[in-house]
């Protein structure tokens, strides 16, 4: 019973830091928009495992528009990009036939094409600073789940 108490307890810590380092990381991108009040329960959002709140398409499209300058033609071009990304997700999120291995590669596959169709859209400024950005938050992701299997330790 003890037991079991810490492991809850443990694992609300680690989803309070998990959701305060997913937090941080939007307020670093964008620290003039204040996210919504219980958006991770709000439908479309797909409050996922540890509550972390997952932006819906034209929450998504409103920070990038903001923090890229987007025009509005960029807009109407990234937008069905976006939707189509949160579709799929969605459809891979319910299928419980795959793999967690196979569901994680293939979502990654998924933000990798929707990544590559957005870069089509943006100009040689927007592409500099989303490229940085992508960089920021494959170090952030590295960081969180530790190095790769069979690397080195870090000294």
């Amino acid at each position: 019973m003890k037991n079991q108490l810490c492991r809850i307890a443990l694992s609300g810590l680690l989803a309070t830091g998990l959701t305060l380092s997913t937090a941080a990381a939007f307020a670093q991108q964008d620290s003039s928009t204040p996210p919504p009040a219980n958006s991770a329960q709000q439908p479309g959002n797909g409050g996922g495992r540890f509550g972390r709140q997952q932006m819906d398409p034209d929450q998504q499209l409103e920070r990038m528009t903001k923090h890229y300058n987007l025009s509005a033609d960029q807009q109407t071009q990234i937008k069905p990009i976006l939707v189509n990304q949160q579709q799929q997700m969605q459809a891979l999120r319910g299928d419980s036939s795959m793999s967690r291995e196979d569901r994680m590669a293939k979502m990654k596959g998924i933000r990798e094409d929707s990544s590559t169709k957005i870069q089509a859209i943006l100009n040689d400024t927007q592409k500099k600073q989303y490229a940085e950005d992508q960089q920021r938050m494959q170090e952030r992701m590295q960081e969180r789940n530790g190095p790769p299997a069979g690397a080195p330790p870090a000294q």
